[in-house]
């Protein structure tokens, strides 16, 4: 069985201040810049393209916690940037990354969840 990927919910409260709404609304930014960037995961494409992709999605992932897709990207990034594979090898890479995203994303919904809980967001507005 796979493991769930979560979002680092402290570290995502932490860089939004601890303001819920600010925290979604990074959280669909987050999900914006997937559905652009991940176009360019293109096994048959150079791989200069495809390692700038994965760069700013890591930088992405990281500015919601999503440690292990941030990993996985920079796995890739690196790879493109340093002895690029063959496309079969890029294309192992690229769904590794992929795989990542589609669990990262089922997060992002299960982290909505949990900022909608009412006592965290009572909790956070009276720290303000």
């Amino acid at each position: 069985m796979a493991e769930t990927t979560d979002l680092d919910l402290d570290h995502l409260l932490s860089m939004t201040g601890g303001d819920v709404d600010l925290a979604e609304e990074v959280i669909d930014i987050f999900r914006q810049q997937v559905e652009i960037w991940s176009r360019l995961l293109d096994p048959r494409a150079p791989a200069s393209q495809w390692a700038d992709a994965a760069h700013t999605l890591k930088g992405a992932a990281l500015s919601i916690g999503a440690h292990e897709l941030a990993e996985r990207c920079r796995v890739a990034e690196q790879t493109g940037r340093e002895v690029p594979p063959t496309p079969a090898g890029a294309a192992l890479l690229l769904n590794d990354v992929k795989d990542e995203i589609a669990a990262t994303l089922d997060a992002c919904g299960r982290a909505v969840h949990a900022l909608s809980r009412p006592g965290l967001r009572a909790s956070k507005a009276s720290n303000s």
